[in-house]
């Protein structure tokens, strides 16, 4: 497996994480300050501390001004969401899947998905829409982009045989990700995918995932009128 990219913030996180996890930095101890860390992984100090922020928020440091950084004594108890394969998902609710490949081309995205990825503006990556059926009632439109140069062969996979999230699951690991989710009134497009009244709430998940810093895919998942999640602590 490649070293994290300590000139990223991510593989920073990432790399500090590590210490936390394999106690190299016990509870309570205190850690080194920003601007050390920054002379130890040659990056700028901003990107340390947006690293520091986020393990913060995410209740693995204590952060108190003037005093240090230190590994939080008592984390924060969080809750761990598997991402799901969408066929398996339709299964186990008794239903036959199946899935309708809406497009699959090699372009550069919109600025908001660069952005959002760290990637530079004029990246090509490849874009998969599918639509997922339930015994053949639309259950969810996948709208994904995927980093073709961490996915190795990607643009070669027949997708109509095997949905993107499925493989994405079976072939690229990830060693993070962030999650949101949204209700949303279904602009017209949407509602004519989901075959829904325009204007209805769906529930719709965005969700990137990286692999020691390296962006691997951001999709958005909107869900047919009706859906409910349902996940364990």
């Amino acid at each position: 497996m490649r070293e994290p990219d300590t000139k990223s913030w991510r593989g920073v996180q990432t790399e500090l994480l590590r210490r936390i996890n394999e106690r190299e930095w016990t509870p309570g101890s205190l850690v080194p300050n920003e601007i050390e860390l920054a002379q130890e992984f040659g990056c700028a100090r901003t990107t340390v501390n947006r690293a520091m922020r986020e393990l913060a928020d995410a209740g693995l440091l204590d952060r108190r001004r003037k005093a240090g950084t230190r590994v939080a004594l008592h984390p924060i108890s969080r809750i761990v969401l598997d991402i799901p394969i969408i066929r398996l998902e339709v299964e186990q609710r008794n239903a036959e899947w199946r899935q309708n490949l809406l497009e699959k081309t090699s372009c550069v995205p919109p600025a908001s998905i660069t952005s959002r990825l760290g990637l530079d503006s004029k990246t090509t990556m490849l874009h998969v829409r599918s639509l997922h059926y339930a015994d053949n009632h639309p259950f969810l439109h996948e709208d994904r982009w995927m980093n073709i140069d961490a996915l190795p062969g990607v643009e070669t996979v027949d997708f109509a045989a095997i949905s993107a999230n499925e493989w994405l699951i079976q072939n690229a690991p990830y060693t993070t990700g962030d999650i949101a989710f949204t209700a949303m009134n279904a602009n017209k497009d949407i509602a004519e995918i989901l075959e829904a009244v325009e204007g209805v709430a769906i529930f719709v998940v965005d969700r990137i995932t990286w692999n020691k810093g390296e962006p691997i895919t951001c999709v958005r998942l909107s869900y047919a009128p009706g859906y409910r999640m349902n996940t364990k602590i």
